[in-house]
């Protein structure tokens, strides 16, 4: 969960009301984030003697730290609209109900004039998308300018994935002229200033210039090994940023910004969108026309055309019975208007009063579907008054025969001394074929794309993945007695899905001998719990063993389990050929069979 450093003077300011720590500490626990610390910056300054903390001292000047009031609150992680005080206080003012939740809106610039931004071709093979907006007669003051930047700090490591789906770049707007361009270029091509720095340098220098930075090094590699680089410039062919390392010194936002050009490059339009629209949201707050943004449209080098941000609401229904029955609450279907209102939605009743008609707003990007909606209806409505009763035994989950089965068998093999693994479905050919001595009889079913030839074939059998346990834990004291019950995959063309699951129980023992006797012995063990007879060879309604050919067993030393007439398995000393396959110096026994019969 990301942590957010808020200071209270200010959170108390844009709420509209002051809270004791401990009423704070209640609504958040209500509110479902979680009051970490309440400190002070002088004391965050004291517990953090970083290198970075004493740059950013010596960035101050070296002034003392304040002594208001910080309140450390951790955010769910899926909330990008509440990972800066501007979103945490408007997100309680609302739930509150001390004002509804704004109307995010996209005006049209004063002269008519749309800002562009050019894509050319050549940035798909960098990072293909880009969305823009911009923020007009905005005012900054100390405190809100490092809001700003923070957000984006916080947007960076969470939803944009340390920035390789997603960089936001702020730029001066009257610094720069537009049309802009979104271009990828040769290294050498690329010379800018970069932020807070005098030299200029290329793509190419940056990379080296930044490689001791402690901030910024970690981000060097995403496109550090590209034959281009992707760049952002104005209509001057001047650099704005380098997306996603760092931006231009030339455009940066000062205190004194009045109007803000946001610029997000992407591998993924959606974040892209998604981070766009948190940027336009929060701070749109400090716009003169609060909660507008001025689009910029994006021209691709295919002649198609796009206009960000889109600041729509989005309809998601739930029905008034999904929300109370899921939740486990009863309010009247007008009250649960109101709670879910309180969670920043707009929502109002359908006109059979049945449905609760839901518009999403643009912060609100964790809202996808009914069941998101019914539980913001559930913490507005507050879990510690939720009734607690038992579900219906109609509801209650039973486990499935076979897995009930699995679990009894699982018992009895661990009782005797074996150790449970867990092993890849997956394997190579050879590993599930020709290492076991066995031809490939066209029954597993392939991968048509595999990434690594370990991972070729799903498995038809458990041998492989125990035989390549043993030979990875060689330095285990002997003797080694590990086991599976899982499931290996058949094709099967008269099912829908041309293959078939089916459970198997799997035992390995590795010892200096053999070990046969234990093996048999397990098997007895086996059926004996599951109260299976044992009858003559031949009888078909019982279980018998008869000598097998199974080629991955030693000849004489092998034999097959029948059950109701049937092949289930077979077990044995395991092939010194088999061994050597997997490189293992021990002789081992195994046994492997299908347990569905048995159900």
């Amino acid at each position: 969960m990301p942590t957010v450093n808020v200071d209270t003077a200010i959170l108390f300011d844009q709420v509209g009301r002051s809270f004791t720590d401990q009423e704070f500490e209640d609504l958040c626990f209500e509110f479902g984030i979680e009051l970490e610390d309440v400190t002070s910056e002088q004391e965050l300054a004291a517990k953090d003697s970083s290198a970075a903390a004493a740059a950013a001292a010596a960035a101050a000047g070296g002034k003392a730290q304040s002594n208001r009031k910080i309140y450390r609150i951790d955010i769910p992680a899926n909330r990008y609209d509440m990972l800066c005080v501007e979103g945490i206080a408007r997100a309680i003012r609302t739930y509150l109900e001390l004002a509804p939740p704004p109307r995010y809106r996209v005006i049209k610039p004063a002269n008519g004039v749309i800002h562009q931004i050019h894509v050319t071709a050549e940035t798909a093979q960098v990072r293909p998308y880009v969305v823009g907006a911009v923020l007009r007669n905005i005012t900054f003051d100390k405190h809100s300018y490092d809001s700003f930047i923070e957000l984006q700090d916080k947007l960076h490591n969470n939803i944009c994935r340390k920035r390789t789906l997603v960089a936001i770049g702020t730029h001066d707007l009257d610094t720069i002229e537009g049309p802009f361009k979104y271009d990828a270029r040769v290294p050498k091509d690329i010379v800018f200033a970069p932020l807070n720095q005098t030299k200029v340098m290329n793509g190419d220098e940056v990379m080296t210039f930044y490689e001791s930075d402690r901030k910024l090094n970690k981000f060097l590699h995403i496109i550090r090994d590209k034959p281009r680089y992707p760049v952002v410039l104005d209509a001057k062919d001047r650099v704005l940023s380098l997306p996603p390392i760092i931006n231009s010194d030339h455009s940066k936002i000062k205190l004194t910004t009045k109007n803000v050009f946001i610029e997000c490059t992407a591998t993924d339009l959606t974040k892209a969108k998604i981070v766009l629209n948190t940027v336009v949201a929060m701070f749109s707050y400090y716009c003169k026309d609060q909660f507008s943004a001025e689009p910029v449209e994006v021209v691709y080098s295919d002649g198609t055309k796009y206009t960000y941000p889109d600041l729509s609401t989005r309809r998601v229904d739930a029905t008034v019975d999904y929300i109370n029955s899921h939740a486990g609450i009863n309010p009247s279907p007008e009250e649960l208007v109101r709670l879910i209102s309180k969670m920043s939605l707009f929502a109002k009743l359908s006109r059979d009063a049945k449905t609760i008609l839901v518009d999403v707003p643009p912060t609100r990007s964790d809202v996808l579907h009914a069941c998101d909606v019914m539980e913001d209806a559930a913490i507005a409505y507050n879990f510690n008054k939720i009734v607690e009763t038992l579900p219906k035994a109609s509801t209650i989950a039973v486990p499935l025969p076979i897995n009930k089965l699995s679990d009894s068998i699982r018992r009895e093999v661990a009782y005797s001394g074996f150790t449970e693994v867990l092993t890849f479905t997956l394997c190579s050919h050879d590993e599930n074929f020709a290492f076991l001595n066995r031809a490939d009889t066209g029954d597993a079913v392939k991968l048509a794309n595999p990434k690594t030839v370990e991972y070729q074939v799903v498995r038809t059998s458990l041998l492989p993945g125990l035989l390549k346990t043993v030979a990875s834990n060689k330095h285990t004291a002997l003797p080694l007695k590990i086991f599976e019950i899982s499931d290996i995959v058949l094709r099967d063309e008269s099912v829908e899905r041309r293959a078939r699951n089916q459970r198997q129980l799997a035992a390995l023992y590795c010892n200096k001998s053999a070990g046969f006797e234990l093996i048999h012995g397990l098997l007895d063990r086996i059926v004996m719990a599951l109260d299976v007879k044992r009858t003559a060879v031949g009888i078909a309604d019982g279980f018998y063993i008869r000598e097998s050919e199974n080629a991955t067993f030693f000849p004489g030393r092998r034999a097959d389990v029948y059950y109701q007439g049937k092949i289930i398995g077979t077990f044995g000393i395991v092939h010194p050929e088999v061994l050597a396959h997997f490189d293992i110096t021990f002789p081992c026994s195994a046994l492997e069979i299908n347990v569905e019969p048995f159900l």
